[in-house]
């Protein structure tokens, strides 16, 4: 492969996504070319690493990481569907341009899926307090039907059905046909079977009515769970309880020396 241009992550992509070819690059800007030697299989060991981490994972953020790229929507529908069918809970994020700081706000997830153009979905999470990993490495996470190969795909588009890499679920996946898996992070025992998902319904209309709404919902979401066993949750509205008073000026200046405090 001969690739035109700068180094950076479009290059990085190529080189992923045809990881079996040898490549040579040619910057217009400097005018010079070279053999590519990035370390791909380094690369491709630690996207297996990450898909580990989804297999182990329950919870899971998808982080909107674009708004103007063909069938976002469909493929949030999609990472829906296959996170539901795998048995995990899912969550979807809108917060711009991820960062380690956005992302920290929301321990209670396992790992976050961002949905990017192919360009800016392989961001290196290594400073990031959860892995952030792409739409195709949590299709091969929960899909039992789709393995790992060592071809990468980068494109989301390509794995929804009708494109050229859709991998359907298999049909009448029974608790027979699955076989025992160990997590080789934790060394746990885990289960592949596929279930669905069903929130518990109440018996009855007046079942919820003796409890709390977040005891309530706490029984329906793990995010729920987490936030309940926090001994701070942020700020609460307390309507009617807070006494109304006059606004007031406040201090001026600087924490460091405010304009009413005394000089030396």
């Amino acid at each position: 492969m001969f690739y035109v241009g700068g180094e950076g992550p479009e290059l990085t992509n190529f080189m992923l996504s045809w990881n079996q070819c040898s490549f040579s690059s040619f910057d217009p800007k400097t005018g010079q070319g070279r053999w590519e030697t990035l370390d791909v299989n380094r690369a491709l060991r630690r996207r297996l690493y990450l898909v580990e981490r989804a297999r182990d994972a329950q919870v899971v953020g998808i982080v909107v990481g674009t708004l103007g790229v063909v069938e976002y929507l469909t493929v949030l529908e999609h990472l829906r569907g296959i996170i539901h069918q795998a048995g995990k809970r899912a969550y979807t994020l809108c917060v711009g341009k991820p960062s380690p700081e956005k992302l920290a706000n929301f321990p209670e997830m396992d790992i976050f899926v961002l949905v990017a153009c192919p360009q800016n979905s392989l961001l290196d999470s290594s400073n990031f307090y959860k892995p952030l990993i792409t739409p195709y490495e949590m299709e091969i996470a929960c899909n039992p039907a789709r393995t790992w190969t060592g071809r990468y795909i980068t494109d989301f588009r390509h794995l929804l059905p009708g494109a050229c890499d859709h991998v359907p679920f298999p049909d009448n996946f029974s608790e027979a046909d699955t076989e025992p898996s160990i997590s080789l992070i934790t060394g746990e025992l885990r289960s592949t079977h596929l279930h669905t998902v069903s929130d518990p319904e109440p018996s009855s209309g007046t079942a919820l009515t003796s409890r709390s709404h977040m005891q309530a919902v706490v029984q329906f979401s793990p995010a729920a769970s987490f936030l309940e066993s926090r001994s701070w949750r942020g700020l609460e509205q307390q309507l009617g309880q807070t006494a109304v008073t006059k606004a007031v000026a406040g201090r001026r200046g600087i924490a460091i020396a405010y304009e009413d405090e005394p000089c030396g």
